[in-house]
């Protein structure tokens, strides 16, 4: 829950640079870039603050916020949203972010299969009823790979100047650094989990026996979960998908960028050759064919005799790997569009290049090239 004032807000002596709040967002984008989880899930996820950054790391396929105050998901649930550049340019992973409003403490099918969950200053606001069932629920249940649990270390509050009792009239409890300790080494020992302990928020010089600021436990399940836990609980009805991101890994979406990549492909070749030939300022005879030299490409120009489709198709064929001019049309091989890098990476084969494309790109009778029709300029009519 960070959207309560946090410690750097108050005034006085004591400030974190970065402020502590984005210290905890980094502390689990680290652990994100170093153990590469698929499904990630923020539990007390409150204004999406944490959802929002890690939507953006590639190795994230699932995320998942749970929080008990509907109104706040709904009110942030549009800034999970994929935005326009998300459409014109699709990911090749596929990215699914979902809000569920309910409780920590109830075992709902919808938060199973995790890899990585975090806890980020959640536990202190959570009544005794539901602290008591937060151990079954997270690591007995859900049993993610791995846990992250911050919270406040009430040792250090006689530092933060106009803290009496707890840092936000919310928290039912904050705990020092041996309760924590305690309570979290309890629930790793019964659900086969390790612990680690660490914190964010250095104290001042002299003062450094009251621990950091915040002190996080790092939980990680000893052994694989075996098959997957059967609840007789009914899951969650108020769940808000907010956004299925658009990726290549979607046929729809591949066969639009794979589209996109060939008549771009073959416009540029198109361009090339027919700039070649017009710098060569060559003359030549009906039915003489004649080899044009451009790099990276070698192009063969059929000039003045038009040739019928199929007698083209034929040259196409001949010429797996040239693409020439034939009266007004520019044929492709598909071989050579194939080996455009972008295509060939989208693709990975030409049989999946043709059946992309069919219906979509102008292609021979025999689907072996592409066809580029040239729009020569009536010169007569500009003058």
């Amino acid at each position: 829950m960070e959207n309560e004032k946090q410690p750097d807000d108050f005034t006085g002596t004591i400030k974190f640079v970065p402020p502590l709040h984005k210290q905890r967002y980094q502390f689990i984008k680290d652990l994100v870039i170093k153990y590469k989880p698929k499904k990630v899930a923020d539990l007390g996820c409150a204004d999406c603050t944490l959802l929002r950054m890690l939507k953006f790391y590639k190795c994230i396929e699932v995320l998942a916020g749970l929080d008990i105050r509907e109104n706040v998901m709904k009110e942030k649930m549009h800034t999970l949203s994929p935005l326009p550049g998300d459409y014109l340019q699709p990911s090749e992973r596929s990215l699914t972010v979902t809000l569920y409003h309910g409780s920590i403490a109830h075992e709902d099918p919808c938060m199973l299969g995790f890899d990585l969950v975090t806890c980020i200053e959640l536990i202190e606001h959570l009544e005794a009823t539901e602290l008591e069932k937060f151990p079954k629920v997270v690591f007995g249940f859900m049993a993610p790979a791995m846990v992250v649990i911050s919270t406040p270390n009430s040792e250090f509050n006689p530092l933060l100047p106009g803290v009496t009792l707890f840092r936000h009239s919310d928290h039912k409890f904050e705990w020092d650094r041996a309760q924590f300790q305690s309570w979290a080494v309890e629930a790793a020992t019964r659900y086969d989990y390790t612990v680690e302990f660490t914190g964010l928020g250095t104290p001042p010089p002299g003062t450094e026996d009251v621990g950091f600021c915040t002190q996080i436990g790092v939980f990680r399940r000893k052994y694989p979960k075996n098959g997957e836990t059967v609840s007789s609980e009914k899951p969650t009805e108020h769940a808000y998908k907010t956004a299925v991101y658009p990726s290549l890994k979607d046929e729809k979406y591949l066969q639009n960028a794979v589209v996109s990549e060939v008549i771009f492909g073959a416009e540029i070749m198109k361009q090339r050759l027919l700039g070649n030939f017009k710098s060569e300022d060559m003359e030549h005879s009906d039915g003489l064919q004649m080899q044009l030299k451009f790099q990276p490409f070698k192009y063969f120009l059929m000039c003045s005799k038009n040739h019928s489709p199929v007698e083209a198709e034929k040259l196409a064929t001949d010429r797996s790997m040239e693409p020439f001019i034939d009266g007004n049309t520019v044929y492709i091989p598909l071989t050579k569009i194939f080996s455009i890098p972008k295509v060939n990476q989208l693709c990975g084969t030409i049989e999946k290049l043709s059946k992309l494309i069919d219906g979509k790109v102008a292609l021979s009778n025999d689907g072996s090239a592409v066809i580029v029709t040239i729009e020569y300029e009536d010169e007569e009519q500009e003058n």
